[in-house]
């Protein structure tokens, strides 16, 4: 019988990070489910509602689906707590297949018009968890997968990397989630071990509906075309499959098209791209420099 795949989701109480982990639960994946959220209440929408989700929430549904999920509570911006859960998914499993490093500070202006310096200062955090979070996380997913031998980390990044999307300190997280991944798979060249940005397209999130909600006029058609975020999974399990898996590591890769290119679609949808209307991802760039 075949074990079933191991993953880490960080930041799934809610949002993109409880749908791939749902997702990763549809494909008998056991995952480890990360957040702060223990009681529905701690979370808060951009109008000030309550939002749900526990990591608690988010694993019994991974196993209701027919995976394992696990609930970790942690804090990303804590190294200690990081360092545990790596500590505990080896205790407990003795490998890891996947990282999906989506934890993320959301401040509650993130997406509100105004110019940086008239946000709080607070709202620089996302670069703390969300890119320096990722990194420590990759760090230590990378001392287990490298010696197993096998191993995905995703970033899940988006077009805020190249264009203009929420403000300077969310496009310098996702830019800089971009350059982790590419600059990560030159590390894991050989290894067995990819690397991967994905530019996830408008997600339909318990915050998403909310924003919906508060801006119609900005976010006008916004739920006919956003992606359930269940497909990322999918197709991150398809990466990992695929024969050409070595070529797509280091890339930043739009999901919308690399599910079309693998197969995969969102219940039975294709995705479209954005990228005519938000701008291409940076390609891979072949030089290196010690």
């Amino acid at each position: 019988m075949t074990q079933p795949k191991i993953a880490l989701v960080t930041g799934a109480s809610r949002g993109a990070g409880a749908g791939i982990a749902r997702g990763f639960g549809e494909l008998g994946y056991t995952v480890y489910v990360t957040g702060r959220t223990i009681t529905p209440g701690d979370a808060k929408g951009w109008d000030g509602t309550v939002l749900p989700g526990t990591v608690a929430a988010t694993a019994q549904r991974v196993t209701e689906l027919g995976g394992k999920g696990v609930p970790v509570v942690c804090d990303h911006a804590d190294d200690a707590q990081v360092a545990r859960v790596f500590e505990q998914i080896m205790d407990e499993q003795g490998r890891l297949d996947v990282l999906v490093n989506n934890a993320a500070y959301m401040h509650h202006q993130l997406i509100e018009k105004m110019p940086f310096w008239e946000k709080e200062l607070d709202a620089q955090k996302i670069i703390d968890v969300g890119l320096r979070s990722a990194y420590v996380a990759s760090w230590h997913a990378a001392r287990i997968m490298v010696p197993q031998g096998s191993g995905i980390i995703a970033m899940t990044s988006s077009f805020g990397a190249t264009c203009y999307m929420h403000g300077p300190a969310y496009g310098a997280q996702k830019a800089g989630l971009d350059k982790l991944a590419h600059d990560m798979a030159h590390d894991f060249a050989g290894t067995g071990v990819a690397a991967v940005s994905l530019w996830l397209g408008p997600q339909v999130t318990e915050r998403s509906k909310i924003a919906v909600k508060t801006n119609p006029e900005q976010y006008e058609g916004f739920l006919d075309m956003a992606e359930n975020p269940e497909f990322s999974a999918h197709v991150i399990d398809a990466i990992d499959k695929t024969p050409n898996r070595d070529e797509l590591s280091g890339q930043t890769l739009i999901v919308a098209e690399i599910a079309k290119a693998l197969g995969v679609t969102d219940r039975g949808h294709e995705r479209p791209s954005h990228r005519a209307m938000l701008g291409d991802p940076r390609p891979k760039n072949p030089a290196a420099v010690y």
